[in-house]
């Protein structure tokens, strides 16, 4: 898959392939802690890697040309909102977030699919800001995801979505104190939310204390943490750990596996690739043609560094254990 879209990169006379590289390369550590995990599911990831390919070929296709992509925006939105919708009134509960859909054999996650929609049609409303109804649009479309994502108990993703939207309205602005304040009310939100649903605080008591519940709330975390230190600097080898029978080890856990079974090296080198990702989008964003462009690109990237340090940090007890992929490397095909 690699070499043959390296091949339609030449055909078009593309010449960057860097970010691509960095991507197949998860790619391949989600492969391999797949086949160690749940090798029954390997043909489905590998297929979600191929679709999740041909969508960025043609994603990337219709952004090449600005118009268009400036079109999107009612599209992705209504889509993006009926998806959520859907899932409020539809989905299925699994470790305690009513996040997934069934349609037969098939389940997903509709809020992965929604991050993308969020990004296009947050830049382009953003881009055209000095309308007073595209700064209402984008408030109520944030509002709108976020809302139901707390509906859903989903506040891992609820806050991914949150700090996108914190840098699009700043790379917009760059106003810091109506930054601060859009923090200020969303922290005042958070505290209702946590008066009405105090089980929801339940949940992050045990963070810096996980060895105090190793038994119970800390169970996931200690488990992490004792199976990357017993991996070392080069790791137990491939289906030779032992984290991977924990639930959720292979998605929310999957830096700890890493560590255990391919080593910290690996691991490390993994969580890097994806600060690459934001260097390389800040250095492309300077010699952007369309602040759209820009917004799009950098609130991605911090989408995806926040998103990654809430997985690794959470699983070994650094910030509250949230629940949430890593880009790439958890396995799950609605995330690749």
């Amino acid at each position: 898959a690699m070499w043959v879209l390296y091949a339609l990169y030449r055909l078009f006379r593309r010449t960057g392939f860097d970010l691509e590289s960095l991507a197949f390369f998860l790619t391949t550590l989600c492969l391999s802690i797949t086949a160690s995990s749940s090798i029954d599911t390997l043909a489905k990831q590998t297929l979600t890697v191929l679709l999740g390919l041909i969508g960025f070929v043609v994603l990337g296709f219709f952004l090449r040309d600005l118009a268009v992509a400036k079109k999107l925006r009612w599209p992705v939105a209504i889509a993006a909102c009926a998806l959520l919708a859907f899932n409020v009134l539809f989905g299925q509960q699994l470790f305690g977030a009513r996040n997934w859909v069934a349609l037969g054999p098939i389940s997903f996650q509709p809020s992965e699919f929604v991050k993308v929609a969020f990004i296009l049609a947050g830049a382009e409303t953003m881009d055209r800001l000095f309308a007073r109804r595209n700064l209402i649009f984008t408030i109520l479309f944030s509002l709108f995801c976020v809302g139901c994502l707390a509906l859903m108990s989903d506040f891992g993703t609820a806050l991914i979505f949150f700090v996108a939207f914190l840098a699009i309205a700043f790379l917009r602005s760059g106003d810091l104190p109506s930054v601060a304040m859009i923090c200020a009310a969303a922290g005042a939100g958070c505290g209702v939310i946590l008066h009405f649903k105090p089980y929801i605080a339940n949940r992050f008591a045990a963070w810096r204390h996980v060895w105090e519940f190793a038994d119970s709330t800390g169970y996931q975390q200690t488990r992490t943490m004792s199976a990357a230190a017993s991996g070392g600097l080069f790791g137990n080898g491939p289906d030779n750990g032992w984290l991977k029978n924990v639930g959720a080890a292979n998605t929310d856990l999957v830096f700890g596996m890493a560590a255990e079974e391919l080593g910290m090296i690996i691991a490390v080198l993994a969580v890097i690739c994806i600060v690459i990702f934001s260097l390389f989008t800040v250095k492309a964003a300077a010699t952007s043609r369309s602040t759209f462009y820009t917004i799009a690109a950098c609130s991605t990237a911090t989408m995806l560094v926040f998103q990654t340090a809430l997985n690794v940090l959470g699983s070994v007890d650094l910030l509250p254990l949230t629940g949430v992929t890593f880009p790439f490397l958890s396995c799950g095909g609605s995330s690749m």
